[in-house]
């Protein structure tokens, strides 16, 4: 299933994508795709999708998961990027947490910080969880993924590599979490290690990869973060950037205002951002 979630005047809700391609709403079934319901999926998987209502008119695509607890990055996770940066491929996966709080859609604007110096954009699979894993079997670990999602890994790295070490910082920033559009289900993803990626700046190709270039694969990550800690359903893991990020080219190309962002994964959908310059409210 291509499920997401859509903004309409009052509120949040949740939709689907049928056999034809078209955009139907699921209320009265969930109000959002959200941690609750990946836990358990019966009442979706039982919906006859083709007798829903249609949405009508454009759609404002909402963050593809609401309410998400745990939002899990891994670091250098491919060949090429860690090439491009200097660094030695990692031996263990680099983790670190970015807020929930930079969640938003995946066509919001991108509000570039206060100060920033050095905005870097990082096009990323999102693996959402949908059965809690604790001390999981790599060969067992994609047994508990609801589906997957893009994942836009925006990136302050003047924050993020000089402002006291603490990646989360360049990480975490408002509007550095575009999540979307959709969230499709595991079972219609034969292999996350098969999956192009992409994007662009200004209609410029910036990075093209495949997961397949990945350091340790979305199996070996969810294994490895559940012997740190629980994982739980509506847990987001952004799975590392291939190369041609911005810090990597020489010299060095960071977003400005009034840039366009566009960014997507085979069959999982794409991205578009605006960014902004940081405004006091």
């Amino acid at each position: 299933m291509r499920l997401f979630n859509y903004r309409t005047q009052t509120q949040t809700q949740a939709g689907v994508i049928d056999s034809a391609g078209n955009a139907r709403s699921l209320a009265g079934i969930t109000d959002a795709i959200a941690p609750s319901i990946l836990a358990d999926m019966s009442a979706l998987r039982a919906t006859d999708v083709e007798s829903l209502p249609l949405i009508e008119g454009a759609i404002d695509f909402a963050p593809s998961v609401i309410g998400c607890r745990k939002f899990i990055c891994i670091g250098l996770n491919y060949f090429g990027h860690a090439k491009e940066v200097g660094a030695e491929p990692p031996q263990e996966p680099i983790m670190f947490m970015k807020a929930t709080s930079a969640i938003c859609g995946p066509n919001d604007p991108i509000q570039i910080p206060r100060d920033s110096v050095a905005t870097d954009w990082e096009v990323e699979l999102g693996v959402v969880i949908g059965k809690p894993a604790k001390h999981v079997r790599e060969q067992d670990a994609l047994d508990h993924v609801a589906g997957y999602t893009v994942s836009h890994d925006i990136s302050e790295r003047d924050f993020q590599l000089r402002r006291g070490g603490q990646w989360s910082k360049g990480k975490s920033c408002d509007t550095f979490g575009p999540l979307g559009p959709y969230l499709v289900t595991a079972d219609e993803v034969a292999d996350p290690q098969k999956l192009a990626v992409w994007l662009n700046v200004n209609g410029v190709s910036r990075q093209v990869g495949n997961t397949a270039d990945m350091i340790f694969s979305v199996a070996a990550i969810i294994a490895y973060l559940s012997d740190f800690m629980t994982l739980e359903p509506g847990d987001v893991i952004s799975t590392g950037t291939p190369e041609g990020v911005g810090m990597g080219m020489s010299p060095p190309c960071y977003l400005q205002d009034g840039d366009v962002v566009e960014l997507g994964i085979d069959g999982l959908g794409q991205q578009r951002q605006l960014c902004e310059a940081y405004k006091p409210t």
